[in-house]
């Protein structure tokens, strides 16, 4: 792998920056596979988890890249296949919050989904994550993601950072994993490289401002701003924290960080801001930046609850069908849009309806599906979730088998029930079945199923 001269040089006045080390960990070919468990889900993946990510509670790094599409327990949720640096989020997120407060979080950039999983395991049930993704085709899979992972408390949208002010002071966390030159991934995405132009820099950094001038009405007085690149670029990293500095009312926050983890600490020219830098011949890692931020000014939300909502609570009748198929206790409120109904915690209605109102909203909690008759035809999502029934019938399939499931092929069980039931791997849900006499019909969702053979 060729590094450019002028991205090498550009780096020169970077703390931390080792020429020699930097340019022999990338020639290496060396790559890093982690993962971070779910939390929600007890399960244990079928390769070994050798070693623990220092900076994460649930993460882990594995010896080798196994093929990870062949494992039924990712396409359940169980795990979310991470890059390690950035899982240092879950550190400036727990030292800047109390997380046994409710709190309303924005993810903003947040496709494909790593850093709204992790943020979705330490938040508590009573708060709430938006988590958005500007680019249309890119939100889905932010939705399908989120979905495995199996949370009720969650609302994914897919904005424009400008619609968010429309939600003045209302959140207490806005993470921004901004989009960047990327040259922190250099290592993992050769191509990258390619990309990569001193006029690249400058544009991301001009985006990176517009972002932040953006979504900055929506973060309530002395709500926390998460900021971060995969970039090393000191325009996108420690320029734009003076430019936050210079251009709102806002204090740096800095971190307690472990020396032995080698993370780089920096603190940007003009206002001191503390940074924190990962190089990849440093840590087990790829390139990454993050810093933290509190707004001093601003106020509380203020906004009502709309006179009409989209929205509609489930009639008595509509409820009793449904109420069989939650975990009794799990807090839901029951919504129906159209014939389609979710779940969303009942703590969180005003600040669903608020955010329904305001927003394009892709997915809110858990869909449940929709009734038919006096029947519940139930949704993907809710055999994935974690609120789902205990009274359930289920169904457990060994790996063979739930791959062929996975494939959306026709899988052969032995069962006396009748009508739905939800197939699992190693007793965490992956979708239903219907027991026809003569047949059994798999609904996994097409868009999703394995298309690899082997």
């Amino acid at each position: 792998m060729k590094l450019p001269l002028p991205f090498l040089e550009s780096l020169q006045d970077v703390e931390g920056f080792d020429k020699d080390a930097f340019v022999r960990v990338h020639e290496s070919g060396e790559q890093i596979t982690s993962v971070r468990l779910n939390p929600n889900k007890n399960s244990t993946p079928g390769f070994p988890l050798t070693n623990t990510i220092p900076w994460s509670s649930q993460g882990y790094y594995l010896p080798e890249r196994p093929l990870f599409i062949f494992d039924p327990l990712l396409h359940a949720g169980a795990y979310y296949v991470q890059e390690a640096s950035g899982m240092f989020l879950e550190q400036a997120f727990k030292q800047t919050n109390d997380l046994s407060q409710p709190l309303h979080v924005l993810d903003l950039c947040a496709a494909p989904g790593g850093k709204s999983t992790l943020l979705q395991s330490l938040i508590s049930a009573d708060s709430l994550l938006v988590s958005n993704e500007v680019i249309k085709s890119r939100s889905s899979i932010l939705e399908e993601n989120l979905t495995k992972w199996g949370g009720a408390n969650v609302i994914v949208t897919n904005n424009d950072p400008q619609d968010f002010a429309k939600l003045e002071n209302f959140f207490d966390v806005i993470v921004i994993d901004a989009p960047c030159s990327g040259s922190g991934l250099f290592r993992r995405d050769p191509e990258a490289i390619g990309e990569w132009s001193e006029q690249h820099v400058q544009l991301c950094c001009q985006r990176q401002h517009r972002i932040l001038a953006d979504v900055y009405p929506a973060l309530k007085q002395d709500g926390v701003l998460i900021y971060s690149t995969c970039s090393y670029s000191k325009e996108e990293d420690e320029e734009v924290l003076d430019w936050i500095c210079d251009e709102f009312d806002m204090a740096p926050l800095s971190l307690q960080v472990d020396p032995g983890w080698k993370i780089v600490a920096v603190q940007s020219d003009k206002h001191k801001a503390p940074g924190y830098r990962f190089f990849p011949d440093k840590i087990k890692g790829e390139g990454f930046f993050i810093a933290c931020l509190r707004k001093n000014d601003g106020g509380a939300t203020s906004l009502r609850p709309p006179k009409k909502s989209i929205l509609q609570k489930l009639s008595k009748n509509e409820t009793a069908v449904v109420e069989p198929w939650l975990r009794p206790g799990s807090g839901m409120q029951l919504w129906k849009q159209g014939d389609r109904i979710l779940a969303f915690p009942a703590s969180l209605e005003a600040s669903l309806l608020a955010v329904v109102e305001k927003l394009y909203v892709r997915s809110a909690g858990i869909s449940i599906g929709k009734i038919a008759g006096s029947s519940l035809v139930p949704d993907h999502a809710l055999a994935v979730s974690i609120i789902i029934g205990n009274e359930i019938v289920t169904i457990p399939l060994k790996r063979p088998e739930a791959l062929q499931y996975l494939r959306k092929e026709e899988v052969s069980v032995e069962s006396g029930h009748r009508g739905w039931a939800l197939v699992q791997f190693e007793g965490i849900g992956l979708g239903w079945v219907k027991i026809l006499p003569n047949r059994l019909n798999n609904y996994y969702p097409a868009a999703w199923r394995i298309l690899k053979t082997h």
